[in-house]
């Protein structure tokens, strides 16, 4: 029996074919999360977020590349203990990120490293961390409504033009993205602080996402 990471291929498929086109030095940033949140009280384990697998992707290899990700129950552990299925969640970082960017920002994070003899230093999660931070084009700005209240959308939408947002609805809430080239020129200066005064508005930017299509906690988020 393997893990169950893709939940809903179609509306996979139809994530990734909408995701912008990265050019030749920019790859998606995909994290495979455990998530404690997710179980019921009493299950042992002690931090709520633990990084199962992180890689990088273009459009062409990413479904391929979540696939690989379903392994046996039990591959994923924390302290010895088996991760259960309804643990897991899959996000990806809504704009590409830029690779040679993340080079530069590995090259120093190295020379610090070297100064500060500190060798316990795992290079491969410097660098993963370095692609993470690495934005490349910005094509979203991405707005997490902690609550699945329909009102809150339709608010936001009195602060944008509705052309420019695609949401994706989550375990917990949704994530309303932002399409910065389709926005009212109008008004850019006045969206931003606007949304932000929302209630159960928690954050905003370049985060990462659940991946529609892919499991969250059991649940599978999509666009709506």
């Amino acid at each position: 029996m393997n893990y169950k990471i893709i939940l809903d291929e179609e509306a996979l498929i139809a994530f990734i074919d909408w995701l912008p086109e990265c050019n030749e030095q920019e790859q998606y940033y995909v994290s495979l999360l455990a998530r404690t949140k997710y179980l019921e009280e009493g299950h042992g384990f002690k931090s709520d977020k633990q990084q199962l697998k992180r890689f990088t992707s273009k459009k062409e290899n990413m479904l391929e590349k979540i696939r690989q990700l379903e392994c046996a129950v039990g591959a994923y552990t924390q302290r010895g203990m088996p991760i259960p299925q309804e643990a897991l969640a899959l996000y990806i970082s809504i704009n590409p990120r830029d690779l040679w960017k993340a080079t530069f920002a590995s090259l120093v994070t190295f020379a610090e490293n070297i100064q500060a003899n500190a060798s316990a230093k795992n290079p491969h999660q410097e660098v993963m961390s370095a692609i993470q931070q690495a934005c490349s084009n910005k094509y979203y700005i991405d707005i997490d409504v902690d609550a699945k209240d329909p009102a809150i959308l339709e608010k936001i939408k009195e602060y944008v033009n509705p052309s420019c947002l695609t949401v994706v609805e989550t375990r917990g809430g949704y994530h309303v993205l932002v399409e910065l080239a389709a926005l009212d020129p109008a008004l850019r200066k006045s969206w931003y602080p606007n949304i932000m005064k929302l209630p159960n508005v928690d954050q905003s930017g370049d985060n990462i996402i659940p991946v529609p299509g892919c499991t969250q906690g059991g649940f599978t988020p999509k666009f709506i």
